[in-house]
């Protein structure tokens, strides 16, 4: 779905990215970016904290400048380098990421999840590093992920079918095996983290490993 090319959406619009709680915030953040070239393209619908909320998968604003994003408080800058997370240009979307990747915000983590089915190398390397928890039993980060996919699952499944598809046409040369994608490597984490969250095995939409498990 693309939303109406009227510029008295894009306020709604980026609004909507995030829970209802958080629009004062998102309203501030708003007032220092850019007028927009294009509207946001192609939202996505994912539940967080019991609420719908829809995020763009991108967006055309140019980055305010540091004077504008000082008065911003830690939550404003969060909000904001979470919709530069979903910009057109991916060394944007690379720099902002990086800034958010480690956030135990809830409202946080669909951003993060869906960069995760980009075909950008470099932004799924940066997730990884960036969430070392999730390779630890019973650690914020894998609770907090494994939540969401929880309560996502058909997101997580279009999810899981974009990276394997990226890597089938850009990256099978270099990794034969798609367990050794590092987007393979970074679902099987996200994986791990809602089967231990909600207790059972999760239905798979990627190719199985070697031994044939899980």
């Amino acid at each position: 779905m693309q939303l109406p090319r009227d510029p008295s959406n894009v306020a709604h619009a980026l609004t909507a990215a995030f829970p209802t709680r958080l629009a004062s915030d998102v309203r501030s953040v708003l007032a220092v970016m850019p007028e927009v070239r294009l509207v946001p393209m192609m939202p996505f619908e994912v539940r967080v904290q019991g609420e719908t909320v829809a995020i763009p998968s991108r967006i055309y604003n140019e980055e305010p400048g540091a004077d504008l994003q000082r008065p911003l408080t830690a939550t404003q800058q969060v909000i904001l380098h979470c919709l530069y997370s979903r910009h057109s240009d991916g060394r944007v979307r690379q720099r902002h990421l990086e800034q958010i990747v480690a956030s135990g915000e809830p409202w946080v983590v669909p951003f993060v999840v869906q960069l995760a089915s980009e075909y950008v190398l470099e932004i799924i390397e940066a997730i990884g590093r960036g969430l070392p928890g999730l390779a630890v039993p019973g650690s914020d980060q894998r609770r907090v992920y494994g939540e969401f996919i929880a309560r996502n699952q058909a997101f997580f499944a279009r999810t899981e079918r974009r990276v394997v598809s990226y890597w089938s046409c850009y990256y099978r040369w270099k990794y034969g095996a798609f367990g050794a994608y590092p987007g393979g490597v970074l679902l099987e984490a996200f994986r791990a983290a809602v089967v231990e969250q909600v207790g059972a095995q999760w239905p798979r939409h990627t190719p199985r490993s070697a031994g044939g498990r899980g």
